[in-house]
């Protein structure tokens, strides 16, 4: 089946056609919840919960973009429901400790070009082991290309909040990532 024969298929509720939807997404969608999320488990549930939307409003897509790119913002913003659930958890701005101290980031490594060599699941780890606030904000701005204002406006914060937990999510990305940079020779 092609991608036009699953999308009729599924808004004729066609078991066989919502199957092959999922299973040829599940990844890729998969892969963008599981930055937003806590852990696997989280991303599992957002990924389910993201797919039963896309089957309830399936005949909103307009076909103006990719059906890929559709799923894809159901799913960001799914995540983002999850999280609006514990509005605390992305308006937290600092979890810098007063003890805590500044790392030092040797001149042969500042440049941010030496990351592209880290692992692309170290990183996620690294994603998810930030804070929801920074996590979430460091997706929304990075990833998905949302202005701050966007930003601001989805997560129901200033945008002043949103610049600041930007800055300190990739603070904190650096410091927890600054190990497994293999700086390059001839730096």
């Amino acid at each position: 089946m092609d991608e036009i024969e699953i999308i009729k298929g599924c808004l004729r509720k066609d078991r066989a056609s919502q199957k092959a939807l999922y299973d040829y997404y599940f990844s890729a969608m998969l892969g963008v919840c599981l930055r937003y999320a806590n852990n696997q488990e989280q991303a599992n549930d957002i990924v389910h919960e993201g797919f039963l939307k896309a089957f309830l409003g399936l005949k909103n897509f307009n076909h103006s973009g990719t059906l890929e790119g559709w799923l894809r913002r159901i799913m960001v913003n799914t995540a983002i429901d999850v999280l609006r659930k514990n509005k605390q958890s992305y308006q937290i701005v600092s979890t810098v400790h007063p003890d805590d101290k500044t790392i030092e980031i040797p001149e042969e490594i500042a440049d941010e070009e030496v990351f592209i060599h880290i692992e692309k699941e170290d990183i996620l780890k690294a994603v998810q082991e930030l804070t929801p606030a920074y996590r979430t904000v460091f997706n929304l701005y990075v990833i998905e290309n949302y202005s701050h204002k966007e930003i601001a406006e989805m997560l129901e914060i200033s945008e002043g909040t949103s610049k600041s937990n930007l800055s300190k999510a990739k603070y904190n990305l650096r410091k927890n990532l600054i190990h497994l940079i293999k700086v390059p020779h001839g730096k």
